[in-house]
């Protein structure tokens, strides 16, 4: 018998993941809180909870941006009762994915070194 590529945690997360992609962005929008996007979602084998990885457009509203998601977790779980079908959404707990600002950072620091080029023009381009 063929092994399964995807388990079902991945395909829940995956789904979960673009159905908290639009509640974010309305909550964003609804309630005033700093621009955000649901980078991952990584649920339990026992599908109980859920880690929702969130990114912010300015890093430094990270910890007011989840915090208030995490007030909101109840009201998106209500949500995801009705649009999704699963018997039992797992419950939800956000946090801040801060491997953006990590790349960034590096990437600032290989500039200033000297060992990554700044944007140059193509060859292709002239």
């Amino acid at each position: 018998m063929p092994s399964r590529d995807f388990k079902r945690t991945d395909r829940v997360g995956a789904e979960l993941r673009r159905e908290l992609g639009l509640l974010v962005h309305a909550a964003v929008r609804d309630h005033g809180l700093p621009s955000s996007s649901v980078s991952d979602v990584e649920v339990t084998r026992d599908l109980d909870f859920a880690s929702v990885w969130v990114t912010a457009l300015i890093p430094e509203q990270s910890k007011e941006l989840v915090k208030a998601l995490n007030e909101l977790a109840g009201e998106f779980r209500r949500e995801l009762s009705r649009s999704m079908r699963i018997r039992r959404v797992p419950e939800l707990r956000f946090k801040y994915d801060d491997s953006v600002d990590k790349g960034e950072r590096i990437e600032k620091l290989l500039r200033e070194s000297g060992d990554v080029p700044t944007a140059a023009p193509d060859a292709e381009d002239e």
